[in-house]
C-alpha cells in the first residue's frame, strides 16, 4: 500500500468512528431515495415523529439501552439501524486488517461505507443512485491521480470501458428478453471501479460480483425469499467485489 508519512489521523480511528458513520449511512439510506434533506432535518422516531434527544443518538448504545424501542411511543424499531452501524464496523475492520494503521485505511474505509450505503439503496429500492456512483468515478479519478498520476489514463479508460460494456450487454439483454438485466446504476458503478481499480483489474470485479450474485441468488431463493424470474439488485454484489478488490487485489476465483 502507498505509504502516506505523516498523515495526520491515526488508522485505527476508523475503528471507534465506524458506529457513528453507520448511523449517519442509516439516515442517508432512509432519506436520499425518497427526496428528503439529509443534514438539515432533526433525526426523529418514524412511528412518532419525536425528535432524538443527544443520548438516543449514540450508536448500538442506544439500541440496547432502550431494548430496540423508541422511548416516547414504545414502538419496536426494527433492526435496520443496528444492522448498518455493524456493517459500517465490518467495514473499518477489514480496511484496517488489509491496511493496517497507515493512511490508506481512510481511503479504503470511506469506499467501503459508500459502497455500503449505495448496496442498500439498491438492494431496498433497485436504484443506485447517480450522487453516489458519479461522485465515486470522479474521487476515484482524483485519488489514482494524487496516488499514481502516471496510471489515470489507464483508469479513466477503465471506467469509460466499465459503463459502455454494461450498457452494451443490457442492450443486448434487452434485445433478447425484452426487459433490462442491468441497470444503468450498475454500469456507472463499475465504472467506479474501473476508475479505482485500473483495467487490469476490471475482468476480476465482473467475474468476482456474478460469483457473488449467483451465491445471494441461490441463498434468497432457498430461504423463500426470491421466487420465480424476481429480480435481485446486483449492486450490492458488485459493490462487495469491488471493495474487496480495493482492499487485498484478491479475487474471488
Amino acid at each position: 500500500m502507498t505509504d502516506f508519512g505523516q498523515f495526520s489521523l491515526p488508522g485505527w480511528l476508523v475503528l471507534p468512528l465506524a458506529p457513528f458513520i453507520g448511523s449517519w449511512l442509516g439516515v442517508v439510506v432512509r432519506r436520499l431515495p425518497a427526496g428528503r434533506r439529509l443534514a438539515l432535518d432533526r433525526s426523529g422516531c418514524e412511528h412518532c415523529n419525536t425528535p432524538l434527544g443527544p443520548a438516543a443518538l449514540v450508536p448500538l448504545c442506544s439500541f440496547i439501552w432502550q431494548r430496540g424501542r423508541c422511548r416516547h411511543c414504545g414502538v419496536w424499531l426494527g433492526w435496520f439501524y443496528p444492522a448498518i452501524e455493524l456493517a459500517a464496523v465490518a467495514v473499518a475492520a477489514a480496511a484496517f486488517c488489509a491496511d493496517g494503521n497507515g493512511g490508506q485505511v481512510w481511503i479504503d474505509a470511506a469506499l467501503g461505507w459508500t459502497l455500503l450505503c449505495a448496496a442498500w439503496i439498491d438492494a431496498e429500492t433497485f436504484r443506485l443512485p447517480d450522487s453516489i456512483t458519479l461522485s465515486l468515478i470522479l474521487i476515484g479519478l482524483v485519488v489514482t491521480w494524487f496516488l499514481n498520476g502516471s496510471a489515470i489514463f489507464n483508469h479513466a479508460a477503465a471506467a469509460a470501458l466499465g459503463y459502455g460494456s454494461f450498457r452494451l450487454l443490457d442492450m443486448i439483454y434487452f434485445s433478447l428478453r425484452k426487459r433490462h438485466g442491468l441497470g444503468q446504476g450498475d454500469a456507472k458503478l463499475l465504472a467506479a471501479a474501473g476508475a479505482w481499480l485500473g483495467l487490469a483489474v476490471l475482468p476480476y470485479v465482473v467475474v468476482s460480483a456474478g460469483i457473488i450474485g449467483i451465491c445471494i441468488a441461490i441463498l434468497s431463493r432457498r430461504t423463500g425469499g426470491l421466487r420465480g424470474e424476481q429480480m435481485i439488485a446486483f449492486g450490492p454484489a458488485l459493490a462487495l467485489a469491488f471493495f474487496l478488490l480495493q482492499i487485498t487485489g484478491v479475487a474471488l476465483f
